[in-house]
C-alpha cells in the first residue's frame, strides 16, 4: 500500500502592490494656486538677491554664492565685475588676482579655479556667449543644475524652480511638495504649481524661507499663507 504525500498548500499570491510606496498625494490644487495668488498680490515682480550687470556676470554671481550669503557675494563682486564684466576680461584679469577680489567668500581658491575654467569654456565651446540651455550650462565647471536653473531664469526668462536651502525647507513644511532631494522638490513643485506662477516661483519660496519661514524658528505671525500651512511647527497665537 503507498501513501500518497499531501498535497502542499499553496500560500496565496502576494499582492501586486505589496512593498510598493503608496503615491504621496497631491496637495489641492485650489490651495496651492491660492498661495501663490497670494505671493503674487504682495510681490508681483520678485528679484534675486544678487548682483549682476549680464547674463555672465550671473553666473559667476551664482558660482560664487555657493555656501555663502548673497549679501557677501555682492560686496566682493562689486569691484570684480568693474574691471571684468566678460569672459575675456576675466582671464585678463587672472586667477591670482581673481582671488584678491573675492578672498571674503568661502571657497574663494576654489572658486577663482572655476571662475577663470567657465570663463574659458564660455569663450571656446559657446562664442563667449552665456548658452541658453541647462545642460550646455552644466557642462560649465562649478555649475551644477541649481546655478543652471537660476540663471535660465533671471537671465532668459525662463519657468525654472532653483532650489536652495530655503526653498527645500519651505516646500516641505508646508508642505507643498515634500521630497528627500532637491531634484524631487522642483520636480514635484513643476508638476502642482499653475503655469502662470512658474516663472516667479522659485523666488516667491524662497524669499519667504529666508525671511519669514526661517529655519530654527519660523515667524509665523507675519506669513500671508499660515492659514494654508499644515506644519506641525507652526506658532500663531
Amino acid at each position: 500500500m503507498t501513501t500518497q504525500k499531501p498535497k502542499a498548500i499553496k500560500k496565496p499570491a502576494a499582492a501586486k502592490t505589496a512593498g510598493k510606496k503608496p503615491k504621496r498625494a497631491l496637495p489641492d490644487p485650489a490651495k496651492v494656486r491660492e498661495i501663490f495668488t497670494r505671493f503674487e498680490r504682495a510681490d508681483p515682480e520678485p528679484k534675486g538677491e544678487l548682483d549682476y550687470v549680464n547674463p555672465y556676470t550671473l553666473v559667476v554671481a551664482v558660482a560664487l554664492s555657493a555656501q555663502a550669503t548673497d549679501v557677501g557675494v555682492n560686496k566682493a563682486t562689486k569691484a570684480l565685475f568693474e574691471v571684468a564684466d566678460t569672459p575675456q576680461k576675466m582671464l585678463d584679469l587672472g586667477e591670482e588676482r581673481l582671488r584678491e577680489h573675492i578672498k571674503t567668500i568661502g571657497l574663494f581658491r576654489t572658486k577663482a579655479k572655476n571662475v577663470i575654467a567657465l570663463s574659458r569654456k564660455i569663450l571656446d565651446d559657446f562664442g563667449g556667449k552665456v548658452p541658453r540651455d541647462r545642460a550646455a550650462l552644466e557642462t560649465l565647471p562649478g555649475v551644477g543644475r541649481k546655478t543652471a536653473n537660476v540663471v535660465l531664469n533671471i537671465a532668459f526668462g525662463e519657468p525654472t524652480i532653483a532650489v536652495d536651502t530655503h526653498l527645500f525647507r519651505v516646500s516641505n513644511r508646508i508642505p507643498l511638495a515634500p521630497g528627500k532631494t532637491p531634484l524631487e522638490v522642483e520636480l514635484g513643485l513643476e508638476k502642482i504649481i499653475p503655469k502662470e506662477f512658474l516663472r516667479h516661483a522659485h523666488h516667491w519660496l524662497i524669499l519667504h524661507g529666508r525671511y519669514v519661514c526661517k529655519a530654527r524658528k519660523p515667524e509665523c505671525e507675519k506669513c500671508i499663507i499660515a492659514d494654508l500651512c499644515a506644519s506641525p511647527e507652526k506658532t500663531l497665537i
